[in-house]
C-alpha cells in the first residue's frame, strides 16, 4: 500500500470519528447560555429604559402627580412652571390613530395585488419601491412636507374649504382651525404615507406565507380569484396583517421628525382639524436642547416614559392579536 494511501485512510478516519459526549455538552451548554444571556439582556435593557425614564421624569410626577400630570392641559414653561401632557397625548393618539385608518387599507390592497395579482417582474419593481419609501429619513420626508405638501393642502383643500365654511357654517370655524397648510391633518397624511409601507411587507408576507393547498381547496369548490382571497387567504392571514397593521401604529406614534417638522407644534388645547398641535416625540425633540429649570427638563423625561409605556402596551397588544386571530392557533373567523 503507498504512503498516500494509507495517510488519507487516516484522514477519512479521523474525520469520520464523532466527537466525544463531552465536547458535544460543552458546545450545547455554551450555545445554551449565550443565547440565554442575549435574550434576558434584551429585557434588562426594556428595564433599564424604563426605571432610567422613570427617575429622570420623578420630580414632575411626584409634583404633579401620575393622573394629574397626564391629563393636565397647561404646558407653561415660561412662566407658572406648569406641565400637562393632556395635548400631547391627545395629538399622538390622533394623528397615530388616524394615520393608521388612512393608509390601512391601500396598504392591503397593495400588498394583495403584488402577491396575487401582478406578475412576478411588476410584483419586484412595486416590492423594491416599498423598500425605498420605508428606507427614506423622516427628516427627509418632512422636508418634502414643508415645502411641496403643505403650501399644495393650503392652497388646494385647505383655504378653499375655511371660505366655504367661513361663508356658509362659521360655526364650524373653531373645529377646522387656521388653513395655514401647517397642523394636525399635514403631519397624518405624511405620517400616514410614512407607515403605508410596514403595513404592506408585513400584509404581503403574511398572505405569501398562506399554504398553497388553502387556496387550491378553495378553487376546487369553483370559488373565483378574489372569492378565493376573501374566504381562503385573508382569514388565514389575518393575525400578521393585524400584527403588521399595530406595529405600524407603533412606528406611528414614535415618529418624531417630520411630525414636529409639520405639526405646528401648539402646547395647547382645544383641538382643531386644520389647527397646529403636537404629539409627545414632537414636543421632546423641539424643548429638549431648551430645558434650563429641572422641573422642565424631568416633565419632557416624565413625556418620554408615558410614550415608554404607551409603546411597550402597543407592542404587547400586538402579539396578543396575532395569538388570537391566527388560524394556526386554534381560533375561527
Amino acid at each position: 500500500m503507498k504512503p498516500e494511501t494509507r495517510i488519507n485512510k487516516q484522514t477519512r478516519e479521523i474525520v469520520r470519528r464523532p466527537p466525544s459526549a463531552l465536547y458535544r455538552q460543552a458546545g450545547d451548554w455554551i450555545f445554551s447560555f449565550v443565547v440565554v444571556l442575549l435574550g434576558i439582556s434584551i429585557i434588562a435593557l426594556a428595564i433599564a429604559m424604563a426605571v432610567v425614564l422613570y427617575g429622570e421624569g420623578s420630580l414632575a410626577l411626584n409634583r404633579f402627580g401620575l393622573i394629574g400630570f397626564v391629563s393636565g392641559t397647561t404646558w407653561d414653561p415660561g412662566v407658572q412652571l406648569v406641565f400637562g401632557a393632556l395635548p400631547f397625548l391627545f395629538g399622538t393618539i390622533v394623528t397615530s390613530l388616524v394615520a393608521l385608518a388612512i393608509s390601512f387599507l391601500p396598504a392591503i390592497a397593495v400588498a394583495i395585488f403584488i402577491a396575487e395579482y401582478a406578475p412576478r417582474w411588476l410584483a419586484n419593481i412595486i416590492d423594491n419601491l416599498i423598500q425605498l419609501i420605508a428606507a427614506i429619513p423622516s427628516v427627509v420626508i418632512g422636508i418634502w412636507g414643508i415645502f411641496v405638501l403643505a403650501p399644495w393642502l393650503r392652497e388646494t383643500i385647505y383655504l378653499p374649504v375655511f371660505l366655504w365654511s367661513e361663508a356658509n357654517y362659521p360655526e364650524l370655524l373653531p373645529l377646522l382651525g387656521s388653513p395655514m397648510g401647517f397642523g394636525m391633518a399635514t403631519a397624518t397624511i405624511v405620517l400616514s404615507l410614512m407607515i403605508l409601507p410596514y403595513t404592506t411587507a408585513l400584509t404581503k408576507d403574511a398572505i405569501r406565507a398562506v399554504p398553497v393547498e388553502q387556496r387550491e381547496a378553495c378553487r376546487a369548490l369553483g370559488a373565483t380569484r378574489w372569492e378565493v382571497i376573501r374566504m381562503a387567504v385573508l382569514p388565514y392571514a389575518r393575525g400578521g396583517i393585524l400584527a403588521g397593521a399595530i406595529l405600524s401604529l407603533g412606528r406611528a406614534i414614535g415618529e418624531t421628525m417630520a411630525v414636529a417638522m409639520l405639526v405646528g407644534n401648539k402646547n395647547t388645547l382645544p383641538f382643531s382639524i386644520m389647527g397646529a398641535g403636537a404629539t409627545m416625540p414632537s414636543v421632546i425633540v423641539n424643548e429638549f436642547r431648551e430645558a434650563v429649570e429641572s422641573l422642565h427638563l424631568s416633565s419632557l423625561m416624565a413625556v418620554g416614559f408615558t410614550l415608554f409605556v404607551i409603546a411597550l402596551i402597543v407592542n404587547l397588544l400586538a402579539a396578543w392579536l396575532t395569538r388570537k386571530f391566527s388560524i394556526t392557533g386554534g381560533q375561527s373567523i
